[in-house]
């Protein structure tokens, strides 16, 4: 009989994004479940699962909600009597680490993609960083996408060390090198689209518009440099969470159509990251980075932040340049050296697509999570 794995999530689109080739690749040998606040078939339609189930798991903290998904997954697991139930993000982590061991599932997996209590203070820190440490232990097999963040895990108690896999050289989802491509005629198109001129160097940043991103340092760096080079551009691709577009008028500098856009969400993040020359993350916190590691398969070089977790998915001086978290001189430097060293960021955009193709490739990643699952049924 076909093992059975129900994969957890808040939302439909997590298990999109990470998990569609980790869960086609387990799906060869096992049966596959996915559970999330999916709405309709539509949401789940291009993943290799069995089936689905509905359970409104919400980010925010609800104590009675919470519970309620509990003891809701709770009747659900035990229902379908699964061998493994696998949670990823932080809430799904808690509900699903909580009714994994009330149901009794023998293997009870999550894996850390980045800590949202890591820039937080005071009492909302210790609740926040308390339910990873309730995840770590209720659950009884831990993977994290990246080691600077297992090593972060370890120095603030949450994991005991040793404890946690990091799979190849980290990442939770690798990247597919048959998708993000360097591609001419697209690059073309997508800056015709957008109103790029041919010689306007173009920053791009690729993710969620709120404070913890550094969108607010990288206005800062950018309308500085905007006001000394006017070959310069700036594409924000992503939900503009925060109201970030708003604040564009205090950025004299700053001028839509001219040489800032707004792109707004995509689906098709492969075709826009090639309208760009570097790829821009001053990021606060992040669990690995994987929007850097499909920018580098297309061939940019990064300027990142020094947060941890980041660290694993670019080399300061190889594939790019490091700033300091929160810093807008340092960001802004290395926009400077970008713009004024076009060698420099040839050679690092080459050695960036390397990097990835090398390191990062969803193959071997899925290989190692059917790998892990394999030992773990043998076993």
């Amino acid at each position: 009989m076909r093992k059975k794995i129900c994969f957890v999530v808040a939302i439909p689109i997590t298990a999109a994004a990470f998990l569609k080739d980790h869960i086609k690749a387990l799906s060869v040998n096992y049966d596959v479940y996915l559970v999330g606040n999916i709405q309709s078939e539509d949401e789940v339609k291009s993943l290799a699962i069995k089936g689905w189930h509905s359970v409104g798991i919400e980010r925010g903290i609800s104590l009675s909600k919470d519970l309620s998904a509990v003891f809701a997954l709770k009747r659900y697991f035990v229902e379908m009597k699964f061998d493994a139930v696998h949670s990823v993000t932080p809430k799904a982590g808690i509900v699903t680490a909580l009714a994994g061991k009330l149901a009794g599932i023998k293997h009870r997996t999550h894996i850390f993609t980045g800590q949202v209590w890591a820039t937080r203070i005071g009492l909302m820190r210790q609740i926040l960083k308390s339910i990873d440490k309730v995840i770590a232990r209720c659950d009884n097999h831990i993977m994290v996408d990246g080691k600077s963040q297992r090593t972060f895990l370890e120095r603030e108690g949450v994991l005991k060390h040793g404890t946690a896999l990091v799979f190849c050289e980290g990442s939770i989802a690798g990247v597919n090198s048959e998708r993000f491509v360097p591609d001419a005629l697209v690059r073309k198109d997508e800056r015709e689209k957008i109103g790029i001129k041919d010689d306007m160097l173009t920053y791009i940043f690729l993710g969620r518009l709120n404070h913890d991103k550094g969108i607010g340092e990288l206005y800062e760096a950018y309308n500085r440099l905007a006001a000394e080079e006017k070959d310069v551009f700036l594409l924000l691709v992503g939900m503009d969470e925060d109201g970030y577009l708003h604040k564009l008028s205090e950025y004299q500098n700053i001028q839509e159509g001219k040489n800032f856009h707004f792109y707004g969400l995509t689906k098709q993040p492969e075709r826009v990251l090639n309208a760009g020359d570097v790829f821009v993350l001053p990021t606060y916190r992040e669990g690995f980075g994987s929007s850097v590691l499909e920018a580098a398969c297309i061939g940019l070089p990064c300027i990142c932040s020094d947060a941890y977790g980041v660290l694993d998915a670019y080399i300061d001086g190889e594939t790019g340049l490091q700033c300091k978290v929160g810093d807008v001189e340092t960001l802004y430097q290395c926009m400077k050296k970008m713009h004024d060293n076009p060698e420099m960021r040839v050679k690092m955009g080459k050695r960036s697509r390397e990097r990835a193709l090398l390191d990062f490739n969803v193959k071997p990643i899925s290989e190692a999570w059917v790998g892990f699952y394999r030992n773990l049924f043998q076993s």
